[in-house]
């Protein structure tokens, strides 16, 4: 393999991503770090831009070649909110063509190490926000709710909610990253804020008076002199309070 002092580019995609790693491994050259097509280079940087193919056969080739597991961790990694998590990946997707299903247990080894730690954390979250995530009837029979993940797991969640509210109309926004995932009954499609606008959209009145009856209850059954917010953080952490309804008065 040859180190190449380049920042390579691809075009902010799973699959370019893939593709870019692929072909770089295929010229036995280790870049010097690999970004997103956006990237703001420093004074001495030197980038590089390849003519992408955006094929998702490349997914099916890396499975094929490294195995459910490790390609599993790649993915997650990829979703993940790690800083310089490309090159990360890419050493990961090096030794996975190598040591094959033996990779994920040979933890002596700094990125593998950290690609499952961060798999695993993307995992953690995304398990939380099943059951955080709150959605609302508006009068137009559509459910919607709003997150605000630290990782980008709305398509994670998005498989859940497919098998969870499969026979509703429902939208997630992931607030943070301005996408949206929007499900038809049938499959889910991910979009960006920009291509989508939220119109006229107006809680049913059964949603409003259930919201009230709820924030009601909730003040009701608590008791002021026991309030423990710092108790209440360990449980749950106060970021997810502004989109759970009976705390987000409290934010």
């Amino acid at each position: 393999m040859i180190k190449d002092n380049k920042i390579y580019l691809y075009n902010n995609n799973f699959v370019s991503f893939l593709y870019l790693c692929i072909l770089l491994i295929k010229n036995k050259i280790i870049p010097r770090n690999i970004k997103e097509i956006d990237y703001a280079p420093g004074l001495f940087d030197e980038t590089c831009l390849l003519d992408l193919i955006e094929d998702y056969k490349i997914i099916d080739y890396l499975i094929k070649n490294i195995g459910n597991n490790n390609f599993n961790v790649v993915f997650k990694v990829f979703l993940s909110n790690k800083e310089d998590k490309e090159i990360l990946i890419y050493k990961f997707i090096l030794y996975s063509l190598k040591y094959k299903e033996k990779t994920i247990y040979m933890k002596n080894i700094k990125e593998i190490l950290e690609c499952i730690k961060i798999s695993k954390y993307v995992v953690s979250e995304n398990h939380k926000f099943k059951g955080f995530t709150r959605f609302k009837k508006y009068d137009n029979e559509i459910y919607y709710a709003e997150i605000n993940p630290t990782n980008n797991i709305l398509y994670l969640l998005s498989l859940h909610f497919k098998k969870r509210l499969n026979t509703d109309y429902w939208i997630i926004k992931d607030v943070n990253r301005k996408i949206y995932s929007i499900f038809d009954k049938k499959n889910f499609y991910i979009i960006n804020e920009e291509n989508f606008k939220i119109k006229n959209f107006k809680l049913s009145e059964e949603e409003s008076n259930f919201e009230n009856l709820w924030k009601e209850f909730y003040k009701t059954i608590g008791i002021t002199e026991r309030k423990n917010d710092r108790c209440r953080m360990n449980f749950m952490p106060k970021k997810y309070w502004k989109y759970i309804l009976e705390m987000s008065d409290e934010v």
